[in-house]
């Protein structure tokens, strides 16, 4: 099967309804379980009942909320549950995970969702299991596979040294069954299609690519490597598997994949779809702009000003967006320094009122 998704991506466009997904599960002896998954599928069509009555999201205003997501389900799937929950359709999300993966996903609610584009950008975190011994055209478990050499004769010295040559900056190709639009169409279509798409490079940063455990398996011929990833945006974790199976002569596939980290967000903040329809965590707007952003406190004057979408004096961080508080401690709005003075990117509401 070719996946519809992106593939396991540390950044994602941020879109009003979310964002391409992710995988499934592996068959047979995958690992896959070693990140244990929430419900899927299967038993979120056994909850529905009660996730939909757990919430009367007519409350609910706007804000961030941290999904673990579940195996089995797409990233619109969990947007799809957020909306019932949250009482609207505004939702969405900043950064896709394929169905097989779970963890992380953080879903922005009415005006929160202006925030996600931000959000998408930062850098992420993964545990991985990667299968040495065979390649899959998906570059994940849930494609055929397509080749591969036994694994027995890797040593751990010859992965670790592999490891930390995918560590830093590096040029990744992208899964060729991503989204990546070809001339107008998804690669993974043209795949799907029968086509040979060869995606070109890109530059990825690696900050960590750190080993766990080897484990033989299948009779020695192939070993499976639990890892911790911290990545850039734009990077395809799968693409990393793929490329040390290749660097080590043997092939390579992703197996399990879990987000445990979105910028400032991780897996410790994350709550279930069961634990969200017995109570909707909402991180306030105010929250998610001190969390995400270098703060700015305003006075009263400069809060009516910017309300209104009128410049102000600079901001000291001449480079980034800064999220401006009214001395009430509301989010007013995101500034960005041009032209000599402070100006708004983004205004929440005149006074920071919802």
């Amino acid at each position: 099967m070719v996946s519809r998704g992106n593939g396991h991506d540390c950044s994602h466009r941020a879109l009003a309804g979310g964002v391409p997904d992710q995988q499934d599960r592996p068959p047979g002896d995958s690992g896959a379980n070693r990140f244990p998954p929430p419900y899927g599928p299967s038993q979120g069509s056994r909850t529905a009942a009660h996730i939909l009555g757990g919430v009367n999201s007519g409350q609910v205003h706007s804000g961030l909320i941290i999904v673990d997501k579940p195996q089995g389900w797409t990233s619109h799937d969990v947007v799809g549950r957020m909306r019932r929950l949250a009482g609207t359709r505004k939702v969405g999300h900043a950064g896709t995970l394929d169905p097989m993966a779970t963890g992380v996903l953080v879903v922005g609610i009415n005006r929160a969702t202006r925030l996600l584009t931000f959000i998408v950008g930062t850098s992420k975190t993964y545990t991985a299991t990667i299968r040495l011994g065979q390649s899959t055209v998906t570059d994940d478990a849930e494609g055929e596979v397509t080749g591969g050499s036994i694994a027995a004769a890797v040593t751990e010295q010859e992965i670790r040294t592999a490891v930390g040559a995918l560590t830093g900056e590096i040029q990744q190709v992208p899964s060729s069954v991503s989204a990546i639009k070809v001339k107008g169409e998804r690669s993974y279509a043209r795949v799907r299609s029968g086509e040979e798409v060869v995606l070109p490079a890109r530059p990825v940063t690696i900050h960590r690519f750190e080993v766990h455990a080897i484990r033989r398996i299948s009779n020695g011929r192939l070993q499976d490597i639990d890892v911790t990833v911290e990545c850039s945006s734009g990077t395809y974790i799968r693409a990393l598997a793929r490329d040390l199976g290749n660097a080590l002569g043997v092939g390579g596939h992703l197996t399990a994949l879990r987000r445990t980290q979105v910028g400032p967000y991780s897996i410790d903040q994350a709550r279930t779809l069961e634990e969200l329809a017995d109570s909707l965590d909402v991180l306030s707007l105010d929250e998610a702009g001190r969390a995400l952003f270098p703060v700015r406190e305003l006075s009263d004057a400069e809060a009516a000003d910017v309300s209104h979408g009128r410049k102000i004096g600079p901001s000291p961080e001449p480079n980034v967006p800064v999220a401006a508080f009214a001395p009430d401690g509301t989010l007013v709005a995101l500034l960005e320094n041009r032209g000599g003075a402070a100006r708004t990117s983004l205004v929440f509401a005149p006074g920071g009122k919802e």
